[in-house]
């Protein structure tokens, strides 16, 4: 199928469709006329990329992942390496939600013991 029917069947824009094969996540073979052909898997391919995206996975990291992708759901078999990967991931995610919280606190903080304070004073 040619880049357009990919990106109806899937919904994603073209230009996103080039982005993931850009960066090695789609492999379209090429007709002679120099379209893309994508084969019967692409629309997996590129539902499971997206589930990935929504995940919080880089490119680099998904294209790292996606070998071990399976179904639509993206689950993944336990190919080497790929838990650890994950949980260093959620571990750097956690450790910025907790920088989010101190730094809504402290905010926070701030904008109470501004209001304390009577306008014009």
């Amino acid at each position: 199928m040619r880049i357009g029917e990919l990106s109806r069947r899937t919904g994603v824009h073209t230009h996103q469709l080039r982005y993931y094969e850009a960066q090695g996540l789609l492999k379209p073979e090429r007709g002679a006329n120099g379209y893309r052909d994508y084969g019967s898997g692409a629309v997996l391919a590129v539902t499971q990329i997206r589930r990935l995206l929504a995940a919080g996975l880089s490119t680099e990291d998904i294209a790292y992942v996606l070998p071990c992708a399976t179904g639509a759901e993206a689950d993944l078999e336990p190919c080497p390496e790929v838990l650890d990967m994950l949980r260093s991931r959620l571990d750097g995610l956690d450790e910025r939600i907790d920088t989010l919280a101190r730094t809504r606190e402290s905010l926070t903080d701030f904008i109470a013991a501004t209001e304390r304070h009577p306008v014009g004073a």
